[in-house]
């Protein structure tokens, strides 16, 4: 006689629903379960999506180019240069986190895929070598957010002369003007 109870004494529904948890824990980055039913740490997960309906002079629906994300490369002034690097750290920032972000998610939903050879934890071990890759993206992407802010330093320390010369000039001392007619 053939049972529909697995070999944990569970049922099919239960075991979808203890794997769904077991994913969605391991996608968070955390460990369900790790020390015993007496430690639960609370997971939240939070996914915002942003659809852009308005696709402003795009031919074809295509995505907008780096021209959005940057200002021109005009550099003919220190506020320009400052505004450009300032540009480039806060688009490296954010699509540092949006990777970083995607990476685990896509490390998360790899490990759900049956290892073809059966191996344990092959899942996880195939899963964590392709996100890898899409980690150091996102490093690599920290890394220009870090080197744009070095950029505009290295530039106020090369040209401060130039900078100073300029600041002192635009900077004229403030006096208190006496108004002798007033009195």
């Amino acid at each position: 006689m053939a049972s529909t109870n697995n070999s944990r004494g569970g049922s099919n529904a239960n075991d979808t629903k203890s794997n769904k948890f077991a994913n969605v824990g391991a996608a968070a980055g955390g460990f369900v379960g790790g020390l015993g039913s007496s430690f639960a740490p609370p997971v939240n997960v939070t996914i915002n999506r942003t659809t852009n309906n308005h696709r402003g002079g795009s031919v074809g629906g295509a995505r907008p180019h780096a021209e959005a994300l940057l200002p021109a490369p005009d550099f003919s002034s220190p506020a320009l240069v400052r505004m450009y690097c300032n540009s480039l750290r806060a688009a490296a920032v954010t699509l540092s986190i949006e990777v970083a972000m995607g990476a685990e998610i896509m490390k998360g939903v790899l490990a759900a895929v049956p290892d073809p050879e059966g191996r344990a934890f092959g899942s996880r071990i195939r899963a964590q070598k392709v996100a890898r890759k899409m980690q150091r993206s996102a490093d690599a992407l920290r890394d220009a957010a870090k080197n744009a802010a070095a950029c505009y330093s290295a530039f106020q320390q090369e040209f401060e002369e130039e900078i100073n010369r300029v600041r002192h000039r635009a900077r004229r001392p403030q006096h208190p003007v006496m108004n002798w007619a007033q009195q």
